[in-house]
């Protein structure tokens, strides 16, 4: 009987806390102005990003026309905190250069 109230709470415990946790590599940008990553242009708006491993997708807010590329991925000494994008000037425009996900010490490097 111990046994089995044991086994009942200790999945409770795991339901509880699987559902509180952010799904890991889930993270959301926003762009201020119109900015080209690997020759498409982004618009301004609000961006999800998806990483698995060195793949890295790009959604629109509205979902349409995702967009997904292989990225470097580098790990710093800290964390960082909050999701960040450095933005480069490649031959007259603005280019995505790299993403600082924040909560991590990993960067994206684009180019």
């Amino acid at each position: 009987m111990f046994q089995k109230l044991a086994l009942i709470l200790a999945v409770i415990a795991l339901i509880a806390s699987a559902g509180s946790r952010p799904a890991a590599g889930h993270y959301t940008i926003t762009l201020f102005e119109p900015a080209v990553v690997h020759g498409t242009v982004l618009q301004p708006g609000e961006y999800r990003l998806i990483l698995a491993d060195t793949k890295l997708t790009i959604t629109p807010q509205n979902g349409k026309n995702p967009l997904e590329l292989t990225v470097k991925v580098e790990t710093q000494d800290q964390k960082f905190e909050s999701t960040s994008v450095e933005l480069d000037t490649v031959n007259g425009k603005t280019a995505i250069g790299e993403i600082r996900l924040g909560g991590t010490k990993t960067k994206l490097v684009l180019n």
